[in-house]
């Protein structure tokens, strides 16, 4: 499916078999709940950098798919959410070294703050979008790559009663992109993974895991910030019950 037209929501919504899924797997970071960008702005501001919530939540989303490419390259002893700091301060306008800097100061404060607060805030639509897909009859595992405290974090979002399993690779010992915890979660929802679609929001951990455990694969892209993909794409958790949906009618 050419990238142009994976990006409308209203076209090629059969290339993956909506109608007859039977249940979804779900990521949670960027895909439920995101960052609290008003408390990471104000600690941005503690250390320097006026920073807008809704500027941050918009580099954010740019800089998933350099951070992707970070995953998919050689291994570093970096840890991830670094880099992940360090290209959201890039994309807000950060020069090299003052992101970089700037960036180990985050890093160390937002480590005091339980994840569960950290990302606490749930995107838009969510609550909504997953009534909607459990009403129409699918079944709804979220598989995370978290620390232990993805089962409490929707607890504290309001979103656990909306799903019927959580799956937190701290817990399970394995992370996305292995198969592993992709197999595991069909398993606790009892489905075919030929009948099950994975919702994330990074290639190289949700398309391709979700590639290899054989599930089909659905990018979030809010702003049309990835280019020359080869799976379909949602702008939300909405958009992808409206294709549900529809495919049903």
């Amino acid at each position: 499916m050419p990238p142009s037209s994976a990006r409308d929501t209203e076209t090629d919504v059969h290339v993956i078999p909506y109608r007859e899924l039977d249940a979804l797997s779900l990521d949670l970071g960027n895909t439920l709940v995101a960052m609290d960008a008003d408390l990471v702005c104000d600690v941005l501001a503690e250390e320097g950098m006026a920073c807008a919530p809704n500027a941050f939540r918009r580099a954010e989303a740019a800089a998933r798919p350099g951070l992707s490419a970070w995953i998919a390259g050689p291994t570093s002893s970096e840890p991830t959410t670094l880099v992940y700091l360090r290209a959201i301060l890039h994309r807000l306008g950060g020069a090299d070294g003052t992101a970089t800097a700037l960036a180990d100061r985050l890093l160390a404060r937002v480590r005091g703050v339980p994840t569960e607060r950290l990302w606490s805030s749930v995107l838009p639509g969510v609550p909504e979008a997953l009534a909607r897909l459990r009403a129409a009859g699918l079944r709804l595992v979220v598989v995370s790559n978290s620390d232990g405290t993805a089962e409490r974090g929707l607890v504290t979002a309001g979103l656990r009663d909306l799903v019927d399993a959580v799956v937190d690779s701290a817990v399970f010992g394995v992370e996305k992109p292995d198969r592993r915890i992709f197999v595991h979660a069909l398993g606790l929802v009892g489905a075919r993974a030929e009948r099950v679609a994975h919702v994330g929001d990074l290639y190289a951990v949700d398309v391709v895991g979700a590639r290899g455990a054989a599930l089909h694969p659905v990018l979030l892209d809010p702003f049309g910030d990835w280019a020359e993909l080869d799976c379909e794409v949602a702008p939300d958790l909405a958009a992808v019950a409206d294709r549900v949906a529809g495919a049903r009618a």
